[in-house]
């Protein structure tokens, strides 16, 4: 019968490891108050591994990433938080919700070792409840929202708070990282934090030492960034983590906001008897011709007088090599044909090795009157192939 009973036992572990049987996790939360579910990665680890630690005696520990999302919808609620700094860290599900109602937030936890996913079901059922009448907010500056979340940090926060706030009758409202309301990123240098802001509420007036934060002239040392000391008497911060921002310090009374104007009634949409319909008026006619002028015509006209300009510099005011020719030396255009006719004469040679020496490698001739000399007979080095001649020109030329 023993045996019987462990097989059963047996077969049960192994149909909820198999199907993943689970149940919902159900939670009513009322209006205005904190809501924080902590996703512990040691419970989704006897779920990878359901045999291991009865049988053999060992657990993973195996890094896990959670993904959370209203069911059928792509995202969380608007008034629902997720937040995970490393894949070995807990995952946090927080916020506090604004209007009553139901969520079913479906979480996936994906194990990084064996990429096993598990799947849990949350059910979210908020309910009417009055706000607290008197709230304040204080910011947290050596701290980050993932050390601020578990119970137990909340309720070390909330002693301090009540001390300050000199009542115990006290409600966390909310937790919101300083980074979703406009911090800034600090760097990833020790002693550097994002900083959290903390919410409370009670149904007790503001102390005495909140109540300074109200003065004219606190208000002014916060305006001038100077650095505001902790009122005599008011510092309660038994854990130098916890020790707030007085500059940061906001105080709310509910009691005396404004209320809300009543919503316009919706009509039926049909007009009364007897009443006319007065259409507006249309509007006056307009000319648009002065707008087609300079949108239009100007650019146009523009264009034309560039184009003309630019017609007449490239085409009328070519001198034209006649022109050119006219305007140049003599001396100095001989010498440049006899530059073109050398390089056409190398080119043919480059085609064609059997050919007679170039006449360039002849002696040179004269420059100045055209006439060549007549070739040398010697093919000693050191008789040089250009010969000096007489220029009957070079007395003219200027000298050093």
């Amino acid at each position: 019968m023993a045996g019987c009973g462990s097989w059963v036992f047996l077969l049960t572990v192994c149909a909820v490891s198999v199907f993943g049987a689970k149940g919902e996790i159900k939670f009513t939360i009322p209006v205005g108050k904190l809501f924080t579910y902590e996703l512990k990665r040691e419970t989704f680890q006897s779920e990878f591994e359901p045999l291991s630690k009865l049988y053999a005696g060992r657990l993973y520990d195996d890094p896990m990433t959670f993904k959370c999302n209203r069911q059928n919808f792509p995202d969380l609620p608007e008034w629902l938080r997720f937040t995970q700094r490393h894949p070995f860290d807990n995952g946090f599900l927080y916020g506090t919700p604004t209007s009553p109602g139901k969520s079913i937030i479906e979480i996936y936890a994906v194990n990084k070792r064996s990429y096993e996913t598990a799947r849990h079901i949350l059910v979210l059922k908020v309910t009417a409840e009055k706000m607290l009448p008197y709230q304040a907010e204080f910011f947290l500056k050596l701290r980050e929202i993932e050390k601020v979340l578990p119970s137990s940090v909340q309720d070390e926060i909330k002693q301090d708070l009540q001390k300050l706030w000199d009542t115990e009758a006290l409600e966390m409202v909310n937790i919101s990282n300083a980074l979703d309301q406009g911090g800034r990123v600090p760097l990833p240098l020790a002693g550097h934090f994002e900083g959290v802001y903390v919410k409370v509420g009670s149904e007790q007036y503001f102390s005495d030492c909140l109540q300074r934060v109200l003065t004219p002239e606190h208000q002014r040392q916060c305006t001038a960034g100077a650095k505001v000391k902790v009122p005599g008497g008011c510092n309660f911060c038994s854990i130098p983590s916890n020790c707030i921002t007085w500059c940061k310090t906001e105080l709310f009374d509910l009691t005396k906001l404004e209320p809300e104007p009543p919503a316009p009634t919706m009509g039926s949409g049909i007009l009364d008897a007897g009443i006319d319909f007065d259409p507006p008026e249309s509007p006056p006619s307009r000319d648009y011709f002065p707008d087609y002028m300079v949108t239009v015509i100007v650019p146009l006209i523009l264009a034309i007088i560039l184009c003309a300009l630019l017609a007449y510099i490239m085409f009328c005011r070519r001198e034209g090599v006649a022109k050119r020719n006219a305007r140049t030396n003599q001396i100095q255009l001989y010498h440049q044909h006899t530059i073109h006719e050398n390089t056409d004469e190398l080119r043919n040679m480059a085609g064609n090795r059997g050919v007679p020496p170039p006449l360039s490698t002849l002696p040179m001739f004269n420059y100045r009157t055209g006439e060549r000399a007549s070739p040398l007979q010697s093919d000693s080095p050191s008789i040089p192939l250009i010969m000096a001649q007489h220029d009957p020109y070079s007395d003219t030329l200027p000298r050093k």
